[in-house]
């Protein structure tokens, strides 16, 4: 973590101008303050990465500021400054926290050496607080994925013969099949652990704002860009980046993001030079890309710099085996989340919960056993507290499927493909469709006798006759 911003307070101008104007000529974003008042009222309100102190200032002195500073921002490095050079203040700003302190007069290749031993010493920090939380996440991760399935076990070899290196990787798979989780393994067990990982939904952003959230602008480069902000590319350097729904970017924007597979540097929006960055790149859809590439939708030359090394996630419905181990998973997840005790399922739920399809896979499937848990005041969870599920059945042969079942399962076939509809009339037409043979067949139960037909369907006469004119439906004489 470099240092940017930094903080110069000091009661004398000359001492300000000074070394206001040697750090901004080294690029740093300087701001001043005349005393500690001052200094703690900027400290509040933004964030430095260095603050460089005076000891002796009118109000709050630096010793006063320093532990002001601990309180406020403990990740604030502090080098104190002193014309006096005792070692009573020195002990003293050491043992508050101080990074450092210097005496006055000094040159200012000192302040250029404590800079970059700042600038060092927070990269180390970063780089070990980062990797004790990336240490953590992977112990985590490895509890998480679960599935011992043939198609599961394809995925885990997969992923131990690219992790080690940095080829590009695409993810494939529906929604809710744990594509980030499988981009995370990645990561934890390749050489960039204890670099960043950024994830980065390209789906849940504006197509306006996803170009500055990828690559960062500059100061001014656009109404409300009142200070240079750090794009994700820049953030992951080091480390790797997950571009999720890339399917989704728009066809412009996914030029710049072959540029950066192919130059390995990026320029910020509304800036002019050309930054180099050391990111692995793992990107994840719930599309058919080739069949994208085919529409004109998506980059052909950008497909195949992804489709690298591609993982096939299958769906929940074809590695059935899993899921009783996912039950327990969840259930054990749960009641902890929720602070309750821990329950079971009985055998009778586990067998409805195998036999469904999950077509919102593994995330409908927790999201089905949360309800049950706080639904249910019983430890043991039966398939009675999975209600929904009966009315959906999986679509296995020789099934008894209800009216509803089958409703459903034709929906699912018709709407397969609902991200990709444009905005229509579908209760009308859907409406419409059922409508139509059920009041036919309706009517020819009753051999086209009207009133009775109304009765039947709990409407009246006027109404059916308008429905019969509506829907087209003929009128068959006895």
């Amino acid at each position: 973590m470099s240092i940017n911003n930094i903080l110069v307070a000091d009661d004398e101008e000359s001492m300000r101008w000074v070394l206001s104007k040697a750090l901004k000529k080294k690029g740093f974003n300087v701001e001043l303050a005349k005393d500690g008042n001052e200094a703690l009222k900027l400290i509040k309100e933004n964030v430095y990465d260095l603050a460089l102190l005076d000891i002796k200032m009118p109000g709050v002195t630096g010793l006063e500021l320093l532990d002001r500073v601990k309180e406020e921002r403990a990740d604030l490095m502090v080098v104190i400054m002193t014309a006096e050079a005792s070692m009573k203040n020195a002990v003293e700003a050491m043992k508050r926290g101080a990074y450092d302190y210097l005496t006055k007069p000094f040159d200012l290749g000192v302040i250029d050496a404590v800079v970059e031993k700042v600038s060092r010493a927070r990269e180390m920090t970063s780089q070990v607080s980062l990797l004790k939380e990336e240490l953590a996440d992977r112990y985590q991760l490895e509890k998480t994925i679960i599935g011992n399935s043939p198609a599961m076990r394809e995925v885990y070899k997969t992923i131990g013969k690219v992790a080690p290196s940095d080829v590009t990787v695409l993810v494939q798979g529906e929604s809710g099949t744990g594509k980030e989780l499988i981009a995370r393994a990645i990561h934890y067990n390749s050489k960039r652990l204890g670099k960043p990982f950024i994830p980065l939904n390209c789906a849940a952003i504006p197509k306006e704002l996803l170009e500055s959230e990828l690559f960062g602008f500059e100061k001014g480069a656009f109404t409300g860009a009142t200070e240079r902000k750090l794009g994700k590319f820049e953030q992951a350097n080091g480390g790797t980046i997950f571009l999720d729904e890339i399917g989704d970017m728009p066809i412009d924007l996914q030029a710049k993001i072959l540029r950066v597979l192919q130059e390995r540097e990026i320029t910020r929006t509304g800036g002019n030079q050309s930054i180099p960055v050391d990111v692995r790149v793992v990107a994840a859809t719930n599309q058919d890309l080739e069949e994208s590439v085919r529409n004109k939708q998506f980059r052909e030359d950008l497909y195949y710099r992804l489709n690298v090394i591609p993982i096939q996630l299958v769906p929940l419905r074809d590695r059935k085996e899993d899921i009783p181990l996912l039950v327990q998973y969840f259930l054990g997840k749960i009641c902890a989340e929720l602070e309750v005790p821990q329950k079971r399922t009985s055998a009778d739920a586990v067998k409805l919960l195998s036999n469904y399809n999950w077509p919102g896979n593994i995330r409908e499937l927790e999201n089905t056993i949360k309800r049950a848990v706080i639904l249910s005041p019983d430890p043991l969870l039966v398939a009675s507290d999975f209600p929904g599920l009966r009315s959906r059945p999986s679509e296995g042969k020789g099934e008894e499927l209800s009216l509803e079942g089958i409703v459903d399962l034709k929906l699912r076939g018709c709407f397969s493909n609902m991200e990709k509809m444009e905005s229509g009339d579908v209760h009308a037409m859907v409406l419409e469709q059922v409508e139509r043979p059920l009041i036919r067949f309706v009517l020819e139960k009753t051999r086209g006798n009207q009133v009775r037909a109304a009765d039947i369907l709990g409407i009246n006469r006027n109404t059916l006759r308008k429905k019969i004119t509506e829907l087209g439906i003929e009128l068959r004489k006895e």
